[in-house]
């Protein structure tokens, strides 16, 4: 069973050294717990798809410390720049064309010419990233398509023997996965909705952002969390419901929910919604009920990627 560590300059720096040795630690972000080990290792980034049971052809973000960590990865366009000066470090990860010297290992990026990159801003991941002093690899820490981690708890029981180190930095704030912002061509595309809206992006660039919301179930997708069946419970989901039916619990939105149901955020802020929505699927993903049903949440701002999850959740396995 992994260790819990305490978030303390020597507890993580122990972290960092089993990170140099090539094991893997899983620690907090601002949206969810990453399951990390050095992007740069092709043993280390097979440890984490084993660990996870995730397919070969998803590829893995990778997380640096600054934006000039960045550039010695990738091909950072001005247009990226812009983008990286406004929300990074942040809920944001920008795919970009991958340098021909790249150190990062081909397994991360699934044989891709590009390379998922994002600069977490949380201070823990910031210290790891920073005592390593390397790239790291780290999709959500849970088992793939399972519903992913906001609490160190959460990773131990779901990995706990897969994993050398889980460093405990609390709940995580943000609660949802970052946005994933395709920047391979001259049109900026959102591979996956995520803590940074579209419409921020779009201000920032100066032009309208496309979100591509359909799944890729085949085919090697350009962005995590793209397969059709993803961030999903035991039971079944069934989304836009008002009520339970027989044998059902239901996960509430907003004041109209009824009051003994658990609800994302009683006053209906998204905000709030995101940060609760993988902790409130888990409680909920009980055996002596037949499936979940959802309310509606809306489509709008963290609604969006919130959404984006509960159909990825509720899609036929």
């Amino acid at each position: 069973m992994a260790r819990r560590l305490q978030p303390t300059l020597t507890e993580i720096g122990d972290a960092a050294r089993a990170l140099r040795q090539g094991k893997l630690v899983a620690f907090p972000t601002e949206t969810v717990y990453g399951l990390g080990g050095d992007a740069t290792s092709d043993r280390a980034v097979a440890a984490i798809f084993s660990a996870k049971g995730r397919p070969s052809f998803n590829p893995l973000i990778v997380h640096v410390a600054s934006a000039t960590d960045a550039v010695q990865f990738a091909e950072v366009s001005a247009n990226a720049q812009a983008v990286a000066r406004s929300f990074w470090p942040g809920p944001l990860t920008m795919v970009l064309p991958r340098r021909r010297d790249c150190r990062i290992s081909l397994l991360a990026t699934a044989g891709l010419d590009s390379v998922a990159i994002r600069v977490p801003a949380h201070t823990i991941a910031q210290t790891l990233l920073t005592m390593t002093g390397l790239p790291l690899a780290a999709p959500s820490a849970n088992p793939s398509g399972r519903l992913s981690p906001t609490s160190a708890d959460h990773v131990l029981a779901d990995l706990g023997d897969n994993v050398e180190f889980v460093i405990d930095g609390g709940a995580c704030t943000v609660g949802v996965e970052s946005t994933v912002l395709s920047l391979l061509d001259d049109k900026p595309r959102i591979l996956r909705p995520g803590g940074v809206p579209a419409e921020a992006i779009a201000e920032v660039l100066q032009e309208p952002v496309t979100i591509e919301t359909g799944a890729e179930d085949s085919a090697a997708p350009r962005s995590p969390g793209r397969l059709l069946s993803h961030y999903a419970p035991s039971l079944p989901v069934r989304l836009n419901a008002a009520a339970a039916e027989p044998g059902e619990i239901l996960l509430g939105f907003g004041p109209s929910a009824p009051k003994d149901a658990l609800n994302l955020s009683p006053i209906g802020d998204l905000q709030e919604a995101a940060a609760n929505l993988f902790a409130l699927l888990r409680r909920l993903d009980d055996p002596q009920y037949c499936a979940i049903a959802v309310m509606p949440v809306p489509e709008t701002g963290l609604g969006i990627a919130i959404n984006d999850r509960l159909r990825r959740a509720a899609a036929a396995r």
